[in-house]
């Protein structure tokens, strides 16, 4: 070493910093890269990508021929700066030689290169790949050697390190990507996610038409009454039954019936040729099966019935469609004839009006566990049926009941604090 110019030993130093900078910014830059952006990548036949994912897929390999490469380069430059401490200013240079190494391998070699690495990984995992994977071939038996004894080690502790974890999101944990996605994402493409999302936490029962709001052709009514119905009806398919919904008959297309109401010829007789057999929907279905089972059967309206077989309401494929690109109108509360707005700021809910449909409509949050309606929240809470108008304060909402006829709640005005 005393043969060697100072000048050459600081430029292999600076040299040898150098190397320990690119090992730091690998490390980092490799365990940042964003896993689901490089499958990307390398789906699309990115080299690259592909070679970056061929490294990460023997991650105790990557990170031994990493590790060997940066201690062996800082272990060298603090012994050449030892030499060049000695060499200037004698054994008391020693010391010196030790607290600027460590500052500038601090610096220079470690937190800024690493700091880099993690804000752009790409831009220092893709060309260090050039490098490493060599590397990891030139000096494969050491690591090799180093991985068998760290591997035997943390077999010891009851880690397998042959066993890397997937990286499967969960739904929560998608959701929370689609909502931190920002601009790459627009919102209305984002609700549309998040309604996918929720279907397999949603039923039937929170989406169906309660049997007593259904819309249908009861054969026991006058065929004039019907001919009515079938002319002012805004819906394209109706329910058929007999007395009650209770003995649905079919579904009927009113483009079947369309033609016979033209040429006056229609009577019950031909209602019922038209008609369709029923389908059933066991209630409690979650909404992503039931979209797949209408898929199958090729329908796109159901009778939703319970353990009995008892028709709780009608479920049609538009409803379903509603919970993930949201409802065809662009007011919702205005549109909705179950809310009607105040001019202090509260509204008049009727007591039958869902509270997912409440929530959607005001973008409320209303417990939705439990009574699927605005009135079987409020008995609920109560614990009993009102006889007479209460005032009852639910969260951040003040609900006071307006009307109670039958033992049932029909309007109650709400007010968001």
């Amino acid at each position: 070493m005393d043969d060697i110019p100072l000048s050459l030993l600081g430029g292999i130093l600076t040299s040898l910093i150098i190397c320990s900078a690119f090992f730091s910014s690998s490390e980092t830059s490799m365990m940042s890269l964003n896993r689901y952006r490089l499958r990307h990548l390398a789906k699309a036949n990115d080299k690259n990508a592909l070679r970056v994912q061929r490294l990460l897929s023997q991650p105790d390999k990557l990170i031994g021929v990493i590790l060997i490469g940066n201690n062996f380069v800082n272990i060298l430059a603090s012994s050449i700066a030892t030499v060049i401490a000695i060499r200037l200013w004698g054994d008391s240079g020693i010391a010196l030689a030790t607290g600027l190494l460590t500052l500038v391998i601090l610096v220079f070699a470690e937190v800024t290169p690493k700091t880099l690495a993690a804000l752009k990984p790409e831009r220092i995992a893709f060309p260090a790949s050039y490098v490493l994977k060599p590397l990891l071939t030139l000096i494969y038996p050491a690591v090799w050697v180093v991985n068998v004894i760290s591997n035997g080690l943390l077999k010891l502790a009851g880690v397998n390190a042959k066993h890397t974890a997937t990286d499967h999101l969960s739904r929560e944990e998608l959701r929370t990507v689609v909502n931190e996605a920002g601009e790459l994402i627009p919102g209305r493409h984002k609700g549309m996610l998040l309604g996918v999302l929720d279907l397999e936490e949603v039923t039937v029962n929170d989406i169906m038409v309660p049997k007593h709001e259904v819309l249908g052709i009861d054969l026991d009514d006058d065929i004039v009454d019907i001919i009515k119905l079938l002319v002012a009806s805004q819906h394209t398919r109706l329910p058929v039954f007999k007395t009650d919904l209770n003995n649905p008959v079919g579904i009927l297309h009113l483009r079947k019936v369309s033609r016979l109401l033209l040429e006056e010829n229609l009577n019950k007789a031909a209602i019922l040729q038209q008609a369709i057999e029923p389908y059933f929907v066991p209630e409690g279905t979650p909404l992503h099966t039931q979209l797949v089972n209408f898929q199958k059967a090729k329908r796109r309206l159901g009778f939703v019935v319970d353990e009995y077989g008892d028709v709780q309401g009608i479920a049609t494929i538009e409803d379903i469609l509603e919970e993930i690109v949201g409802e065809f109108t662009t007011d919702m509360a205005a549109a909705n004839r179950d809310i009607t707005p105040q001019s202090d700021g509260s509204y008049y809910i009727d007591g039958a009006a869902t509270i997912r449909e409440i929530n959607k409509a005001l973008n409320w949050d209303l417990p939705t566990k439990g009574p699927k309606t605005l009135s079987g929240v409020i008995t609920e809470h109560l614990e009993s049926i009102p006889e007479n108008n209460v005032c009852i304060k639910l969260s951040n909402y003040h609900i006071e009941t307006k009307r109670i006829t039958d033992n049932v709640i029909k309007i109650a005005r709400i007010e968001r604090r």
